[in-house]
């Protein structure tokens, strides 16, 4: 067998290759991002002016489940129970008198929404975490001071690590309903430990960052509140005082069930709301992790966390709860009189999550 010459070989393996390079590519579509669900997606309803309402199946819930759920409950005596699944109530029930528009009072929920107000203060560069406590009165003088008082910071304030000597319970509520300025007598308390070292429940502490954000906005913590919460989100309420006209940080607030659910509803979407960010991302994520050690399973800024049921809540003495489940798209909302938080998160274990699975 002849070969050709080795160049003619060459030079026909040249000319097949410029002839391919001239030929059009194949095209092969790129693999496309699967799109993320997003509170930025068109699609995402907003309840400024109110909740739409769906059937449990079709938002993916089971409705055989959640009728057993309402059975359950009715034994505990409730005032209401509202679930919201991707954006839209599928649960709603209230128990007589009690009715969409009744007021609660919010109890220890309370703190909840004032730590997102601190937040929207930290994102507004209003003041940090990490500014002394009682830096931002500085006309005042605080009994029993020392170097552990003086290095208290809103940090600790936020996760009732404030190493004051306070005992949650009514003679202290009783103290400061009595006492001419609120904020003092909670500072003026001994120090039992160092800031940050131990968590103790401190509905006082939470109404001095009440205090804090009056100081550090220049504003009245309520009217701080309406513009940069209250009226983006349609969240009405009414709100205690104390002697001073400070609205109460650690409990006093009073709102709905469905207004409730707004503010879980923030958080379920990383304090997106419409086409605003009402408080950052960052400040989500801060709130909402282990900031401290508890009995259970920790807490953040004012947050109480859940991890066996993958979520975190707001809890407010006799029953009052926002929990959210962020892998879920889910809100859940209850209001009580004399129900314990146990068998409240007993329902959510037992027929709601499963419901959503």
């Amino acid at each position: 067998m002849n070969l050709p010459p080795r160049s003619l070989t060459v030079s026909i393996l040249l000319a097949l290759l410029l002839l391919a390079a001239c030929q059009p590519a194949a095209t092969t579509p790129l693999p496309q991002p699967t799109p993320l669900a997003s509170p930025a997606d068109q699609s995402t309803p907003w309840p400024s002016a109110g909740w739409t309402s769906a059937s449990p199946e079709s938002q993916g819930m089971d409705s055989a489940r959640l009728d057993e759920m309402l059975t359950a409950a009715e034994g505990l005596g409730p005032h209401s129970l509202l679930i919201v699944r991707h954006g839209r109530i599928v649960s709603e029930t209230y128990y007589p008198p009690y009715t969409a528009e009744t007021r609660h009072d919010m109890y220890s929920v309370t703190k909840s929404f004032i730590s997102t107000l601190v937040g929207i203060a930290v994102d507004q560069e209003l003041l940090s975490v990490d500014d002394l406590a009682l830096g931002f009165f500085p006309a005042q003088t605080f009994a029993n001071l020392d170097p552990r008082k003086q290095a208290m910071t809103v940090d600790n304030l936020l996760t009732m690590g404030s190493g004051l000597s306070w005992v949650e319970g009514d003679p202290a509520y009783r103290a400061m309903y009595r006492s001419p300025d609120w904020t003092q007598y909670v500072l003026d308390l001994p120090m039992a430990t160092e800031p940050g070292s131990r968590f103790v429940y401190c509905s006082g502490c939470s109404h001095v960052l009440s205090a804090i954000l009056q100081a550090a906005s220049g504003e009245n913590t309520r009217d701080f509140a309406q513009e940069n919460l209250f009226d983006p989100l349609g969240i009405q309420v009414e709100w205690e005082t104390d002697s001073q006209g400070i609205p109460i940080g650690g409990w006093g607030l009073q709102v709905t069930p469905r207004d409730m659910a707004k503010l879980g509803y923030l958080y379920l979407h990383q304090g997106l709301w419409e086409d605003r960010q009402i408080v950052s991302s960052e400040w989500i994520e801060s709130a909402t992790q282990k900031q401290i050690e508890t009995h259970g399973g920790g807490y953040g800024y004012q947050w109480w966390l859940q991890p066996e049921l993958g979520g975190y809540s707001a809890q407010g003495a006799q029953g009052q709860t926002i929990f959210i489940q962020p892998e879920l798209d889910l809100v859940v909302v209850t209001t009580a009189y004399g129900v314990s938080h146990d068998k409240i998160f007993g329902l959510i274990e037992k027929y709601i999550l499963p419901a959503a699975q």
